[in-house]
This record gives C-alpha cells, sequence and structure tokens, in this order.
C-alpha cells in the first residue's frame, strides 16, 4: 500500500507539533507526564514570578511553578498553583518567599515549618512573601536616611567652618612637630636601652661580687664574735666601773687631798687669801721697786 505524499507531511507535521510541544515543556522545566503533587501559594506581590520558577527546599529543587492565577479585581491573593516532588512531606507552618540572585532571575524558596507531626496536604495553602535582601534592607533605611540628611549637612558645614580656620593647620603643624619630637626621643630611649642592657649584666655581677663580699665579711665578724669572751670581758667593764664609783665616793668625801680640796671651803679661802696677798705685793713691786732691789754704781744706798 503506498502512502502518498500529503499523508506523510501530516504525519511529519504531527511529529514535529509533538516534539515540539515536549520540547518547550522540558525547556520550561515541565514534565507533560508529571507525578507532582499540586499545593497553592498565596502572595500578596509575586515580584515579577512566572510559570517554570523553580521552587527550593534548603537548597534543593523540589518542584515549578506551574500556574499563576492573577486577580484583576484586587479582591484577594495572587494565587499560585506550583508542583511539589510527592515526596515531599510540608510540615504545618511552612511558608514561601520569593527570592532573586544578582542576575535577577527569581526563585521560590521553601520555609519548612519545625512541626514534622502535621503536614499540609496536598491542594493546600501556603503563605507567601518576597525576601527583598540587601535592596530590601536598604530600601526600608531611606526613610531613616533622609531625616538625617538635614542634620549630616548641618555637620559638614560645621567641619567646612572648623577646617577652615586657621588655627586647626597650626595645630596639625605643632602635632606634626611632636610626632617628630616623639620619634627622636624614642630613638634615644631605645638607645639608652640597648647600653643599659650591655651595662646590666656586669652591674649585676658586681652587685653579686658586692653581695658574696658582704656575705663573707658577716661571717668573719660572726667568727670574731664568737671567739670574743663575752663574759670576761663583761667582768672587766664591771670592775672598772666599780672602781671609778669607789673614786667618785672619794672625791665626794672629805678623805685624800682631791676629796679636801673639793669639800673644804677653808682651804678655798685660804688659797683665795694667798692670791690676793701676792697680787698686792706684784702692785707694790711694780710702783716701788727700789724697796726691793738695791743697785748703786758707788755703793751709795738710796733711802
Amino acid at each position: 500500500m503506498k502512502i502518498n505524499k500529503e499523508i506523510k507531511i501530516a504525519l511529519m507535521a504531527i511529529v514535529a507539533l509533538v516534539v515540539l510541544f515536549f520540547g518547550l515543556n522540558f525547556l520550561k522545566g515541565l514534565e507533560v507526564f508529571s507525578t507532582d503533587t499540586k499545593y497553592f501559594m498565596a502572595f500578596k506581590n509575586i515580584s515579577g514570578l512566572g510559570t517554570s520558577t523553580p521552587i527550593y527546599a534548603n537548597g534543593y529543587r523540589v518542584g515549578v511553578v506551574k500556574v499563576v492565577d492573577y486577580d484583576y479585581t484586587n479582591e484577594r491573593d495572587i494565587m499560585v498553583e506550583v508542583g511539589v516532588d510527592p515526596k515531599l512531606r510540608i510540615p504545618q507552618g511552612t511558608t514561601a518567599e520569593i527570592s532573586s540572585d544578582l542576575l535577577g532571575n527569581l526563585q521560590v524558596n521553601l520555609l519548612l515549618g519545625e512541626n514534622t507531626k502535621e503536614i499540609i496536604e496536598p491542594g493546600g495553602i501556603i503563605k507567601g512573601d518576597i525576601n527583598e535582601g540587601a535592596m530590601g534592607k536598604l530600601k526600608a533605611m531611606i526613610p531613616t536616611i533622609e531625616k538625617m540628611m538635614p542634620k549630616l549637612d548641618s555637620i559638614m558645614t560645621s567641619l567646612n567652618t572648623l577646617m577652615a580656620d586657621p588655627a586647626i593647620s597650626q595645630s596639625l603643624h605643632n602635632v606634626e612637630g611632636i610626632t617628630a619630637s616623639l620619634t627622636t626621643t624614642t630613638r634615644e630611649l631605645n638607645t639608652l636601652m640597648g647600653q643599659l642592657n650591655r651595662q646590666v649584666p656586669g652591674i649585676m655581677n658586681k652587685a653579686n661580687g658586692l653581695l658574696d663580699n658582704s656575705a663573707n665579711a658577716v661571717t668573719a665578724l660572726n667568727g670574731q664574735l664568737a671567739k670574743v669572751d663575752v663574759e670576761a670581758t663583761m667582768t672587766r667593764v664591771n670592775a672598772t666601773l666599780d672602781e671609778v664609783q669607789q673614786l667618785t665616793n672619794r672625791m665626794q668625801s672629805n678623805e685624800g687631798s682631791l676629796g679636801l680640796l673639793m669639800n673644804d671651803d677653808h682651804l678655798y679661802r685660804s688659797l683665795n687669801t694667798t692670791v690676793l696677798s701676792a697680787d698686792s705685793l706684784l702692785i707694790n713691786f711694780r710702783q716701788h721697786p727700789k724697796r726691793y732691789v738695791h743697785f748703786s754704781i758707788f755703793g751709795k744706798k738710796d733711802k
């Protein structure tokens, strides 16, 4: 049986359409005969999310976005139908977030809940949100930054005024001079410390020698002190003190010449009278020397 040309063209067209259909779905990440479990995600804003967007759980791809149902009346959330690997059991409390990488590629991350005993049944709804990352945090900081701008402008004006003050420039020059002085001082201190480090061993050796000599001198002194007969020396000292006491007693009594001289006032008065007489005699001798000395060339007496 002969197949005419039209039938061959029709069959080839059908095969091409089938291959195209499966190829496009494969490129989109969709499986025609998929056994994925169906879930729904509710978002306020999907940030450009579309079909074939991958879904990850703990960094592992577990599904794909299949249908986006946008409510043009804006009366409900945007519902996103997803297909998830049937082996994944999604716990209650799980949420979804839309995130993007540096190249702008979107993906949906499942933040699995901790209650593993209760799961979301297939066809259930998972709450979703957008993870704006660093840009979102920066966006949240914009109102605060706007409030700070007037203060920053005032601070910059004050800084400009302060830096224009000649005293600041002079202070900087002074700081430079102080820094140079500190550098010189530090260098001199390092030199001094180096000299001290070289001299310290010698000083320590001398100190050790002095300590050794002192210890030897103390040892020798102890030896000499040990040889001294302390008891005999103290006996002699006591005997000497007794003799001194006896001499003092005799001086205080009327016995002996020294005792009489110190205690007898009659002897004092006699000595005083004798001294006065001698003084009068000397005065008379000076006034009338001829009475006591007779000298003449011709032997004539002076009356």
